[in-house]
Parts: C-alpha cells; sequence; structure tokens
C-alpha cells in the first residue's frame, strides 16, 4: 500500500482554513527578519550587538526567504514557524546579556566531550538517552537547550518552570499529528539534539528536518559550521555555570556526520560514538518521518520527493563521515562503533564496550539506571512506525551503489526491507 500521510487533528483544519478571525492576520504575516527583531527586543527589553553580526544574519535571512517563498505552509506551519524563530531571537538576547554581566562564564572548560552521531533512525536517541541514566554523565535535556538562560540550579533543575514552557513548544506537532510519538516521541525533559543548539546560530539541520526549503538546505550544506558549534559550546558553557566539579558531556546529533571537520575544530579533544545501520533502512525510515513532519504544517510533501533529497544528504553524510575517519584527524582510542543489530540484541553490551573503549567506569548504579529506562520504555509502546523503501520512487540498486564505501568501510549489513 503506497504511503500515506496520517491523519491531522480536526483543530489544525480550523486554524488553517482561518476561521478565527483575531489569529488570521498574525499568521499571515510575512515572515521579515527587521520585525521579527524588533519583537523580540520589545518582548525582552534587550538589545544586542550579536544582532548585527553577519554570519547570524546571513543564516536569519535565508531562512526567512525559504519560510516565505518555499515552504509553502499554512497558517499551522506559519504559526509554528513565527514561535520558534521568536524564542530563538528572545534567547540570543538572553545569552549576550549573560555573557555581558559574567564574562567569566566563556572561561568554563568543556572537557572531552562525548558526541553520539550516526545516520537518523540507527539507535542514537536510545543510546543518548541510556548514557544519560549514568549520574557521571551530563545530557542537555530539551528545556536547557530552547531555554538555557539562566544557568539551571543543580537543586531545581528537574522542577524548573521552564520545562512547562518546552513542553508546550515542543509537544505542538504532536497535537497536531497524534501519530508523531509512534515515530519520534518528544518531551521537554528528554535528551536533546545538538542541532537544537545549532538553531540558535540559524544554521542548522533542524530547519531542514522540519520544513521544504531547498534554498536553504543548499547553502546550509556548503556554509561554514564551525560559527554554529562555536555557540553551541557557548551553551553548555552557561548550562554548566552552576554545576560544581567538572562535567562529562554526553551530546547527539546524527547531523554531525556532516560537519565533522567543523565539530572538531571547536572541540578538538571529542570523542565520537556511530552507531550503523543499513542507509536504505534508515532512508525509508527518515523519508516517512519528514513527510509526516511536513504534512502537520500544510505542506504536503510527496514522500518521493522527501526521499531523493534525503537520500542525496545521508549518501553525503556517509562518504565525509568515510574521508574523515580515513584522514586520521581524531584518534581510534576516541572512536567507536556500533551496528543497530547488536544494539537491538544486548543494549547494555554495547554500552559496556562504549565505556571500555573511552576508559570510563560503568558503575552498577548507573548500569541498573539503564536497565530500568530500558524497562520503562519499550519499543513500540506508542504505536508501530510503518515504512517500505518501494515508496520512495528510488531504485534499491542505485543507493546502494552510493553507499559501498560506507558499508564495507564499517562492516554494515545489509538488511531486508
Amino acid at each position: 500500500m503506497p504511503w500515506t500521510p496520517p491523519q491531522r487533528a480536526a483543530w489544525t483544519e480550523t486554524l488553517a482554513a482561518g476561521d478565527i478571525p483575531p489569529l488570521t492576520d498574525d499568521l499571515d504575516r510575512p515572515f521579515t527578519a527587521d520585525v521579527l527583531l524588533g519583537e523580540a527586543r520589545a518582548r525582552t527589553g534587550l538589545s544586542g550587538p550579536d544582532q548585527d553580526d553577519p554570519g547570524f544574519r546571513e543564516g536569519l535571512d535565508r531562512l526567512l526567504y525559504a519560510l516565505e517563498h518555499e515552504a509553502n505552509l499554512d497558517r499551522v506551519g506559519r504559526w509554528w514557524a513565527h514561535t520558534w524563530v521568536s524564542r530563538l531571537l528572545e534567547v540570543r538576547l538572553q545569552i549576550a546579556r549573560y555573557v555581558r554581566e559574567d564574562p567569566g562564564v566563556l572561561d568554563e572548560p568543556i572537557h572531552r566531550p562525548i558526541f553520539v552521531t550516526g545516520g537518523p533512525r540507527t539507535g542514537t536517541s536510545i543510546l543518548h538517552a541510556l548514557l544519560a541514566r549514568d549520574p557521571a554523565n551530563r545530557v542537555p535535556t530539551t528545556w536547557e537547550f530552547l531555554r538555557p538562560v539562566p544557568p539551571p540550579e543543580p537543586a531545581t533543575r528537574d522542577t524548573d518552570p521552564r520545562i512547562g514552557l518546552a513542553e508546550r513548544e515542543i509537544r505542538f506537532i504532536t497535537g497536531a499529528v497524534p501519530a508523531m510519538d509512534a515515530i519520534h516521541e518528544k518531551s521537554g525533559t528528554l535528551p536533546k539534539e545538538c542541532i537544537s543548539a545549532h538553531a540558535l546560530a540559524f544554521r542548522s539541520e533542524d530547519f531542514t528536518g522540519q520544513f521544504a526549503i531547498p534554498s536553504y538546505a543548499v547553502w546550509l550544506a556548503e556554509c561554514d559550521m564551525r560559527p554554529a558549534y562555536a555557540y553551541h559550546r557557548l551553551v553548555l558553557q552557561i548550562l554548566q555555570r552552576r554545576t560544581p566539579g567538572r562535567t562529562r558531556w554526553v551530546l547527539k546529533s546524527p547531523a554531525h556526520l556532516l560537519t565533522l571537520d567543523a565539530l572538531v575544530d571547536v572541540y578538538p579533544d571529542a570523542r565520537l560514538a556511530v552507531t550503523h545501520r543499513d542507509p536504505l533502512t534508515v532512508l525509508a525510515s527518515l523519508s516517512s518521518l519528514i513527510a509526516t513532519i511536513h504534512h502537520a504544517y500544510g505542506n504536503p510533501s510527496d514522500i518521493r520527493d522527501v526521499a531523493r533529497t534525503q537520500s542525496d544528504l545521508w549518501c553525503t553524510a556517509y562518504d565525509r563521515l568515510t574521508a574523515f575517519r580515513d584522514a586520521g584527524r581524531v584518534a581510534e582510542g576516541d572512536w567507536h562503533d556500533s551496528a543497530y543489530a547488536d544494539f537491538m540484541r544486548d543494549p547494555l553490551a554495547v554500552v559496556r564496550e562504549l565505556y571500555t573503549t573511552f576508559g570510563l567506569d560503568l558503575t552498577g548504579e548507573a548500569e541498573d539506571a539503564m536497565r530500568a529506562h530500558l524497562a520503562e520504555r519499550p519499543q513500540g509502546r506508542h504505536g508501530r512506525h510503518n515504512y517500505a523503501f518501494e515508496d520512495l520512487g528510488l531504485r534499491r540498486e542505485d543507493v546502494r551503489s552510493r553507499l559501498t564505501d560506507y558499508q564495507k568501510r564499517f562492516l554494515v549489513p545489509t538488511e531486508e526491507i
């Protein structure tokens, strides 16, 4: 059966139709940088010289152009995009003020961070979530990356009122398309991907993963990502400012595969944990996810168009991973590779191997917490995510031929899907 998007909630059709007059004019307003910047200053009462930074403005301007002229959003999508961009601009102003008032934050050391990466839908999220159960690790949560200022207080980190703000924001898409939880669960307190911090620099796969914005995607693929990683580092420095002692950050995003050079330029002592799975399985699952997200925002994308874009993107990512690994910029002892099938069979065995590779101690307390997490969150508890490669309009042999070097280099088995 051909892929069809899941049903949107009834309220989205009311909003999209413009049947709520007080909201219609506001939702139809154009995406204009100067207006959005002015509104952010008005809401926060803040201003900052970083708003004139040409690197920041280039990403913002390109994103807003693409949202207005390419994304084909209905009023539901426009509301979400306005809300998202406005929050990013407000947080930038808050960060600028915080650094002015506490310049010592720039000296906070980020020591030997671990980055979990790998293709999308390869187990990066569950591996990251397990590592978060070790009290010796610090994993950024959704609310911390969305609203990092002021730095969290250790005593109130689990009850901070910003959790509710983040929860309402990120649960929007599930409210629009309830089936989304079966594809990718979201919560204000779950571990969050690095692309959410990159979004504050307006250089992020977070935007291209949610909107069909080809001109921005082309620019992003070639732009200098070091400013995004530098801002990401600043966010980590703020988050750990009130945490005594050395912090061992464990971070995560599949998008790191595309920008490993920039990552290592900013984090030269990084350690990298890479998950591997048959990329054709990955592509089918990912294309279904992205097409569903586009549908939530009123842009019913053809899954075949999504698949072509994602196939090109992730074939490039796997090529970059292979070339970067062979270049030797990161010592082999700072890499850990794991196979999705092995992780599904025995996730704690993979975690133990990771700790051994990186010379870390896995305590019984941490392992028990990881085991409890797995028991509490069985796979498929929100329903089943159905997808098939045949829906994508791609020839298996064409895609497979582009992935030969990657699969040979990392011994990635072929799956039957």
